[in-house]
């Protein structure tokens, strides 16, 4: 999420604005627990699409990539409660809990979550926290309300037990498969490292032999090659597109469009 507030900080976060947004790149570095308070939340990733509505849960697994898009409810805001459930919590609460696993966790990444009472009351003894956000509060009563959702999650749904508790690290994958997939997202290289189950360095070793050049060399050329391909082929505008490519900002996309093609996009598009 992009600059929510912190109503206790690192742990439970609110977000709300007035207006649509898009965000195209989000990293999920620890699983997350979504509600939707109002509006429309709409995840996509390379293998689920999800949209969720006002009074709907989420479970997003760590690790993943995706793109967000927030749209405003009838009443013109857009409003969700996040629960970030740190790795080293659920390892507490594991221990706790006597909880063991056997096997890697293999089903969906993202979780809608059926509402009960128990769940729907958890949320809104959260709202005074809302409410009242300016009051930093004690990180300690944070964790006590992560564990509480925890065991809600349980008791609603077992089986997230294993998508909770699955404490191993990204597997090594098919580094070329994964990179043609996921290259438009902006993200560091050692992100991306991560995600495929490798060491900084050995991404860098693996990318060259499977690719032949640096990261940052081919991901700038496969970028700007799927720009010039939007704009030809399918006739969309750079200020449509320079986004979802991975640049920073449009300047900075004409400026490199324009240094490896030898003409500016605005002028390729109204050739």
């Amino acid at each position: 999420m992009e600059n929510p507030t912190e109503i206790i900080p690192g742990v439970i976060f609110y977000s709300y604005l007035s207006e649509k947004r898009k965000e195209k790149v989000c990293f999920f570095e620890h699983s997350t627990l979504v509600l939707q308070v109002d509006g429309e939340f709409n995840l996509k990733t390379t293998s689920q699409k999800i949209s969720m509505q006002k009074g709907e849960m989420l479970l997003i697994r760590k690790n993943q990539l995706a793109e967000l898009i927030k749209i405003p409810g009838d009443s013109g805001s857009y409003q969700t409660i996040v629960l970030c459930l740190h790795e080293e919590l659920l390892r507490t609460i594991a221990l706790e809990e006597k909880i063991g696993l056997t096997q890697k966790y293999l089903g969906e990444p993202n979780i809608l979550i059926p509402s009960n009472d128990y769940l729907s009351g958890y949320f809104e003894s959260i709202v005074p926290y809302v409410q009242h956000s300016e009051e930093k509060l004690a990180k300690s009563l944070g964790l006590l309300k992560v564990k509480e959702a925890v065991q809600l999650l349980l008791y609603t749904k077992s089986e997230l037990k294993e998508a909770l508790f699955d404490f191993s690290e990204p597997h090594k994958i098919n580094l070329e498969k994964f990179m043609m997939s996921n290259f438009h997202y902006n993200i560091p290289l050692e992100q991306f490292a991560r995600l495929t189950g490798r060491s900084l360095a050995s991404f860098k070793r693996d990318f060259q032999k499977s690719f032949g050049e640096s990261p940052r060399q081919w991901l700038q050329k496969k970028r700007l090659n799927e720009a010039r391909y939007l704009i030809e082929k399918k006739g969309l505008k750079p200020s449509v597109i320079y986004l979802d490519l991975g640049f920073e900002s449009l300047s900075h996309f004409s400026h490199a469009f324009k240094k490896e093609f030898g003409i500016a996009p605005s002028k390729w598009f109204a050739a």
